[in-house]
C-alpha cells in the first residue's frame, strides 16, 4: 500500500501506517517498545554532539521533525526546500543532501531509523544554519591576515529559535539582513541569467581603442559593453561620444581612472569574464554573513581595494575619502577587523614602529649616525640620545636599545592628525605629508595603516556630533602646534573590510581588483567546502 512519507510525498511502505507516538512516529499499534527504541536511537545518535545531546534530553528526546503533526511537516519541508535552496546563497550545497535525506526517510523501517533520521536533520539544520548566518568559512583559518571575530549564535539558541517560530520564515530569516546581501543576491540571479543567455559575447581583442576610432575591436567593445548593461542599444561603429560615455560608467564601476580611452588595464577588465565576477559575488557574500551583526548606527567603513574610508549615518554615506593602504609585500598589507574609534590625536607624534625601526633606520644609523635626522632617537625614559655619543653599529635588530620618534610637524609620516582605535594590530587612520599618492588607481603603499586624503573634513565629520563649530574648534587645537588628544563623546565603531565586489547606494556592481589575492584564496575555499558555480559547464 502507499502511505505519506516523512518528506511530505507518498512513499511505498513508510514505515507501514504512521500513528502519533511519544516520540512523534511509531509503528503500528505503537507501544512503549517502539517509544523506547525511538528515544535510545535518538540519545545514542545525538551523543556524538554535546549541543544535540542536551537538546534532545530537554526534550526527553521526542523528536520535532520525524511527527506526523502539521509542525513536523512543515519543519520537514521547510528544512528540505532550503537544502535545495543552498545555491541561491553560495553556499557549499555538498554539505546539505536534501535527496539524500530523503532517500533515508523513505528507507525508514523501525522506530530507530527515525531515530538515527531524526537527529540527522537536526544535525543538517545546524550545519546549514551556522554556515548561513555566520558564513561556510572560518576566515582567520582561510586567510591570515583576517583578523575578523565572527559572531555564532549559540546552537540551543538556533533550534530554540526554529522550534517556537514559524520553520520557513525562520530558515530565511538566518541570512544576513542587510541591504547588500540582498543586494548582491540579486546581481548573482542577474549575472547568472546573463551566463544562460550566452554572456557577454566576444571578447575585445585589441590591447586598446580610442576615441575616434572604428574597427572590429570597437564594434566588439560597443558589444560588449551593452551586453553589460553600460551602453544603450547601437549600431554605430565609431568609438563616439555615447561610447565613450560608457567606458567612462565601466571605468567607475571599476576604479580605474575614468578618461574614457579602452587602454589597457580598461580592456583587461572589460574582457573579465561572468565566471570570474560571479566568484567575487560568492566571495563577497560570504563576508557579509561573517559581518552579520549590527554595525552601529553611526560606523567607518574603510575597503581596502576601493581605497576609500567612509561614515556611514543610519545607512546613508555622510562623508567619503580617498585612501591609502597597506602594501602588498610581506607584512605590510593592512588586516581585516573592526574596533571601536575612541578619540583622535591633533598634532601627533609618530612613534616608529618596531619593525621598521630595526629593518630600515637602523642599517641607516651604522652607516651615519645623523641619518633621518628629522626623527629622534629616544631612550627607554624616553629622552632624546645625542647621536654622537651612541655606536649604533654595535646594535642588531635584535638588541638595539631605543626607539624613534618623529615630533609633531606638517612632515610628520602621521600628518597633523591621527584617529584611534586602539587594537594590538597597530592599525589607524591618519593623515600624510605624501598627498600625490591619491592621485593613483592603486593606492597600496603604507605600512598597513590607513591614510586619508581629507582628513581635516573627516575630522569635522567625526567632531559635529559633538561641537558646535567642529572646525573651528579642530583648528584652534591646530594652530598650537603641541600635541592634543580630543576624545569621541560617543565611540564610533570601525570596520576595516576586504571587497572586490559590492553595490552602491542604487543597487549596481562595482568591482575592485583582488590586491591582496585574499579573494582568490577565500574562492579556493569555498570550492573545496563544496561551493559550485551554477549554470558554468565543466
Amino acid at each position: 500500500m502507499e502511505l505519506t512519507g516523512f518528506a511530505g510525498r507518498t512513499t511505498k511502505a513508510a514505515l507501514f501506517a504512521l500513528v502519533l507516538g511519544a516520540g512523534g512516529i511509531a509503528l503500528p499499534h505503537a507501544g512503549v517498545a517502539q517509544v523506547t527504541a525511538f528515544k535510545q536511537a535518538v540519545a545514542e545518535t545525538g551523543a556524538r554532539d554535546g549541543d544535540i545531546a542536551k537538546f534532545y534530553r530537554q526534550q526527553d528526546f521526542e523528536g520535532i521533525w520525524t511527527g506526523d503533526e502539521d509542525v513536523h511537516r512543515a519543519r520537514r519541508a521547510a528544512l528540505l526546500d532550503a537544502l535545495r535552496r543552498a545555491d541561491d546563497h553560495g553556499l557549499p550545497v555538498a554539505r546539505y543532501d536534501a535527496d539524500k535525506l530523503e532517500r533515508q526517510m523513505a528507507a525508514a523501517r523501525t522506530p530507530r531509523d527515525l531515530g538515527r533520521i531524526e537527529v540527522e536533520m537536526t544535525r543538517m539544520y545546524l550545519q546549514y544554519a551556522r554556515d548561513l548566518q555566520s558564513g561556510a568559512l572560518i576566515p582567520s583559518r582561510t586567510v591570515s591576515a583576517i583578523k575578523r571575530e565572527v559572531r555564532y549564535t549559540d546552537r540551543s539558541e538556533l533550534l530554540r529559535g526554529l522550534v517556537a517560530g514559524r520553520p520557513a520564515g525562520y530558515l530565511r530569516s538566518l541570512a544576513p539582513r542587510t541591504i547588500e546581501y540582498s543586494a548582491l543576491m540579486k546581481q548573482k540571479f542577474l549575472l547568472q541569467e546573463q551566463l544562460s543567455r550566452g554572456g557577454w559575447g566576444p571578447v575585445v581583442t585589441a590591447s586598446s581603442v580610442k576615441p575616434g576610432e572604428t574597427g572590429p575591436a570597437v564594434v566588439n567593445l560597443r558589444d560588449r559593453l551593452m551586453r553589460m548593461g553600460y551602453l544603450k542599444r547601437s549600431n554605430a561603429r565609431g568609438y563616439d561620444a555615447q561610447l565613450t560615455a560608457a567606458v567612462v560608467a565601466f571605468q567607475q564601476a571599476h576604479g580605474l581612472e575614468q578618461d574614457g580611452v579602452a587602454g589597457e588595464g580598461t580592456i583587461k577588465q572589460i574582457n573579465e569574464g561572468i565566471e570570474a565576477r560571479l566568484k567575487s559575488i560568492l566571495v563577497a557574500m560570504e563576508r557579509e554573513r561573517w559581518l552579520n551583526h549590527e554595525r552601529g548606527e553611526r560606523h567607518i567603513l574603510v575597503n581596502i581595494p576601493d581605497f576609500t574610508a567612509k561614515i556611514v549615518d543610519n545607512g546613508r554615506v555622510t562623508f567619503e575619502t580617498r585612501s591609502v593602504v597597506g602594501a602588498a609585500r610581506e607584512d605590510r598589507p593592512t588586516p581585516e577587523f573592526s574596533d571601536m574609534m575612541s578619540h583622535m590625536v591633533i598634532n601627533p607624534s609618530w612613534y616608529v614602529p618596531r619593525s621598521i625601526v630595526v629593518n630600515e633606520y637602523l642599517p641607516a644609523l651604522r652607516a651615519n649616525p645623523n641619518a633621518v635626522r628629522h626623527i629622534d632617537v629616544v631612550d627607554r625614559s624616553g629622552r632624546t640620545v645625542r647621536r654622537s655619543s651612541a655606536n649604533f653599529s654595535r646594535y642588531s635588530a635584535r638588541t638595539f636599545p631605543y626607539s624613534m620618534r618623529q615630533p609633531p610637524s606638517k612632515s610628520n609620516a602621521l600628518g597633523l592628525v591621527k584617529f584611534m582605535f586602539p587594537n594590538k594590530y597597530n592599525i589607524y587612520l591618519h593623515d600624510t605629508p605624501a598627498k600625490s599618492l591619491f592621485n593613483r588607481e592603486v593606492r597600496a603603499f603604507s605600512h598597513g595603516c590607513v591614510r586619508l586624503n581629507d582628513p581635516f573634513d573627516f575630522a569635522y565629520a567625526l567632531l559635529s556630533k559633538q561641537e558646535a563649530d567642529p572646525e573651528g574648534f579642530f583648528k584652534s587645537r591646530l594652530r598650537t602646534g603641541r600635541e592634543s588628544r580630543v576624545n569621541l563623546a560617543t565611540e564610533v565603531p570601525v570596520h576595516i573590510i576586504y571587497r572586490t565586489a559590492y553595490t552602491d547606494a542604487r543597487g549596481n556592481l562595482n568591482f575592485r581588483r583582488d590586491i591582496y589575492g585574499r579573494d582568490a584564496r577565500i574562492w579556493d575555499a569555498l570550492q573545496k567546502a563544496g561551493v559550485v558555480l551554477s549554470g558554468v559547464q565543466g
